[in-house]
């Protein structure tokens, strides 16, 4: 595990800071800064990750000359893998924070707990947590070929795993078989959980399935499918890259489905 999360640093770890600045986060040299630039505010400890503390800052004003801005993909995409969920996190608790200073039954000013990342409403009472929204991935195979699918606002040729939010009420494994049926009018069977990732676009908790098809031609949904079809292992598609659970999901189905072959 790299994300360790404690009430307060860990005094034997160094410090490293994530500066925001509107939709950028200043790195330098491809990590995040050792130094908090006296023109920064708002300060909040994130977690450690073993190697260093994060704290999350916004900054005021110029970048120090030898730092490089990036957007929050493209971060994620660059940073160590064993630092992406720390700052998955810093943008979640930052959009939180951002989006909920008054309470949504009152309109009254919240205020932050002491003891957790929490706000409540000194007028009604009313709780406030960050959000997380569970969304499912799918890998679903047919002997060697694995389905995959692009929606209208994939980069062009690029292919990745189905995917769609839960909705309320819904089991994640019901979510599964409606969103692939929804998305490719397919069914399926053999449904396996096999990990999951905190994606802060906004707020979304990833969580990845492998599954067998079961019957049904490919149908793409209009207006969220714009091509699907069956590939083989050997001929895949451009797929997502970097640190993406879409990556990880597709390379481990490409993996178990050769492991079978021997």
């Amino acid at each position: 595990m790299t994300l360790h999360l404690p009430a307060v640093a860990d005094p034997s770890l160094p410090t490293r800071w994530c500066l925001f600045d509107g939709q950028q986060v200043w790195l330098d040299a491809g990590t995040f800064p050792a130094q908090r630039p006296a023109h920064s505010s708002n300060p909040h400890f994130i977690g450690h990750n073993g190697q260093f503390n994060l704290f999350s800052a916004e900054l005021i004003g110029a970048a120090p000359p030898q730092w490089q801005a990036h957007t929050l993909r493209q971060a994620l995409q660059g940073l160590p893998a064993d630092t992406v969920p720390l700052l998955a996190r810093a943008a979640q608790l930052r959009r939180f924070e951002h989006s909920h200073r008054f309470c949504g039954a009152c309109a009254q000013p919240l205020q932050a707990h002491r003891h957790d990342h929490g706000r409540g409403c000194p007028s009604c009472g009313e709780l406030y947590y960050p959000r997380l929204s569970p969304a499912m991935m799918v890998a679903v195979t047919r002997g060697r070929e694995i389905l995959l699918a692009r929606g209208p606002h994939f980069s062009p040729g690029l292919y990745s795993a189905l995917a769609g939010f839960v909705e309320p009420g819904e089991t994640l494994e019901a979510c599964v078989e409606r969103e692939t049926a929804e998305e490719v009018g397919i069914r399926i069977r053999q449904l396996q959980y096999v990990g999951s990732q905190s994606w802060p676009f906004p707020h979304s908790l990833m969580l990845a399935f492998t599954a067998e098809y079961a019957a049904g031609e490919i149908t793409p949904q209009p207006g969220e499918i714009e091509a699907a079809d069956w590939f083989d292992i050997d001929n895949l598609p451009p797929t997502p890259a970097g640190h993406s659970i879409a990556h990880w999901l597709i390379k481990h189905t490409v993996e178990q489905l050769r492991h079978r072959e021997h």
